[in-house]
This record gives C-alpha cells, sequence and structure tokens, in this order.
C-alpha cells in the first residue's frame, strides 16, 4: 500500500515540476536530458541486441547438433 501512496506522489511530483505554470518549471531540462541520453541508451540497446541475437544463432545451431545425434542414435536402436 505504501509503494502505491509513493508512486502516485512521484508521478504527481513528475507532472508538477513538469508543467510549464508550475514555479520549478523543469521541462527543457529534461527536454536537454533526453537529447544526451537517448543516444547513449540506444547504442547500449543495440548492444545488447546484437549479444542477444548471436546468442540465438548459437543456441540453434547447437540445437540442430543435437537433433542430429538424437537422429543418429535412434538409427542405431532399431
Amino acid at each position: 500500500m505504501i509503494s502505491i501512496i509513493l508512486g502516485i506522489v512521484f508521478i504527481g511530483f513528475c507532472v508538477f515540476s513538469l508543467l510549464p505554470m508550475c514555479p520549478l518549471n523543469w521541462g527543457s531540462y529534461v527536454i536537454d536530458f533526453f537529447k544526451g541520453f537517448l543516444p547513449v541508451l540506444s547504442a547500449f540497446i543495440g548492444l545488447i541486441c546484437l549479444f542477444i541475437g548471436a546468442a540465438d544463432i548459437k543456441d540453434k545451431k547447437e540445437a540442430k547438433k543435437e537433433a542430429k545425434k538424437e537422429e543418429e542414435t535412434t538409427e542405431e536402436n532399431k
């Protein structure tokens, strides 16, 4: 229950601090932050996608090898 209340309070503060009519008016700073951070974030996400893709290809190759071995063992048992 406390986490829900805290979540609502933090979301309210976020909205309050970003609105241009409020005293904080941090909207331009947040946009500047995103302008600098999004290219770095996209680079990290790209690297993670590359690693996941390489691991997926490796797993598929290993699965094919195991399937061939299983097929050979079943043929030998017949």
